[in-house]
């Protein structure tokens, strides 16, 4: 039997688990300029890496969690925009909501829109008592909509197995 994990919708956008459909959108997303800058680089080179990526790093915590990484999806066009999930982390003591876009779909109030329904959905769907959300240093961006949805800088930290220093916010 196959399983099924619940998707999302806001005004503007579906919000579904990230599955192995998704590999060229992966490739394209984690290989945009930005994320190599302010997340790095996941050495994903062909669909077949992502594929890979999408099975062994991003399902496993969707089986055993019950969420991981969403897709978000424009419903006006289907197009995929970006991403956004909730993630179990080593070396935090909560789970860190995370976001990516395409660069032609940023600055639109799409991060806005699907993080702050992550967000909801962590706390009230999920019942989790709190989430963090974790930044570089020059991701003005991130801090921002990270406060924007209600998070607070703490601290910088450093993560197991990573030499830079991140933002932590609560």
């Amino acid at each position: 039997m196959k399983e099924t994990y619940k998707s999302f919708e806001t005004e503007r956008l579906f919000i579904r688990p990230t599955n192995i459909l998704d590999a060229d959108f992966i490739l394209e997303l984690m290989n945009s300029p930005k994320w190599l800058e302010n997340i790095g680089d996941r050495n994903i080179k062909s669909v077949k890496d992502a594929e890979d990526y999408i099975e062994n790093k991003i399902l496993p915590q969707l089986k055993r969690l019950g969420y991981s990484n969403y897709t978000i999806i424009r419903k006006s066009d289907q197009a995929k925009i970006g991403c956004c999930g909730l993630y179990n982390r080593e070396g935090l003591d909560r789970i860190d909501i995370g976001f990516a876009f395409l660069p032609e779909y940023e600055k639109k109030g799409y991060g806005y829109e699907s993080v702050s329904k992550l967000k909801e959905i962590a706390l009230n769907y999920f019942k989790l008592p709190e989430i963090v959300g974790i930044t570089i240093q020059t991701n003005v961006g991130s801090q921002k909509l990270l406060e924007k949805i209600g998070l607070t800088f703490k601290d910088i930290i450093k993560l197991p197995n990573d030499e830079e220093e991140v933002m932590l916010y609560r």
